[in-house]
């Protein structure tokens, strides 16, 4: 395994970590379900090869439960971060509640129910759940920012978690980076999603660690769950070009290891087979540069000539 630190928060960690949303139970169509045995063996088979950072979230199902149940008595082997702003559907009071809920009282709601869930005195990483993002998507605009992170301080003094961040999107990136508060940036990054480059340069320049999300681009052109217009991408940009015997996904993987201050990607699966070959694409180690200068600029070209 390879290890980076994230950031100020000098945390050492894995440079491939475990996106735990993969552990919940998924609406019908919304892929495949996760089976108690199932949880338990890959959390378990994540720490064994070497994986010290699990990040979770409330919103992610029965994932939070899981973790406390198979692996909480690992808990000094692994970083744990979770997220905050949830109220998923089994903590409202009535089905019409907001899926998130940007208050000082939902934040310590959050903490402490998460923290009973994931059997654990504290996390290592809370993060904001995505704030402006998901106001935007009910159409409203109610983020009390200033009352946040005064709520994520007291967290934080108390205990309950040692670092705070936040995971985001541009446009609002670039005011959490101003802020220069946040401990850690959770990002989404691939070479099939490479807009985010300059904020993620502008957050590390503060020293904040990155975590980087959707960094394989769900397996890439030859997976089942692959977004079209990413697949699409892909195939303009002629990437096939480039594996050199690579399946897209390690390529993937390995492009996004290359950044320079991705200090751990998080990569979600219930499946051993799948765990085995990012875990050999890690070992594998960056692409080499002038690869990924190629794989940017044909990325830039497509991009270009796809706008009217």
């Amino acid at each position: 395994m390879r290890f980076g630190v994230l950031g100020r928060t000098g945390l050492r960690v894995s440079r491939l970590g475990y996106g735990a949303m993969e552990l919940r139970r998924p609406l019908a169509g919304e892929g495949p379900t996760c089976s108690e045995p199932q949880a338990e063996a890959i959390l378990n088979a994540v720490l064994d090869a070497g994986i010290n950072f699990i990040d979770t979230s409330p919103d992610y199902g029965r994932s939070e439960e899981r973790i406390g149940r198979y692996v909480g008595s690992r808990r000094k082997e692994f970083f744990l971060a979770t997220k905050c702003g949830c109220n998923p559907p089994d903590m409202r009071a009535r089905p019409d509640e907001p899926h998130h809920i940007w208050t000082r009282a939902q934040l310590l709601r959050n903490i402490e129910e998460s923290l009973h869930r994931l059997r654990t005195d504290y996390v290592d990483v809370l993060q904001l759940h995505n704030p402006y993002l998901q106001q935007q998507k009910m159409g409203r605009t109610d983020v009390a920012m200033d009352e946040l992170i005064e709520t994520l301080g007291e967290i934080r003094s108390q205990g309950l978690a040692r670092f705070i961040g936040v995971s985001t999107t541009l446009p609002w990136m670039i005011e959490h980076v101003e802020r220069d508060v946040f401990d850690a940036f959770q990002v989404p990054y691939s070479c099939l999603q490479p807009e985010h480059d300059e904020a993620i340069r502008r957050a590390a320049a503060t020293g904040a660690g990155i975590v980087i999300r959707g960094g394989i681009a769900r397996g890439g052109p030859d997976a089942q769950a692959a977004p079209a217009p990413n697949s699409d991408l892909w195939r303009r940009a002629r990437l096939d070009d480039l594996l050199d015997g690579m399946k897209p996904s390690e390529f993937l993987l390995r492009f996004t290891l290359s950044h320079p201050h991705c200090d751990t990607t998080i990569v979600g699966t219930c499946d051993a087979e799948h765990l085995a070959e990012n875990l050999a694409a890690v070992a594998a180690g960056p692409l080499p540069q002038d690869v990924c200068l190629n794989a940017i600029r044909r990325i830039t070209d497509a991009t270009a000539a796809s706008r009217p």
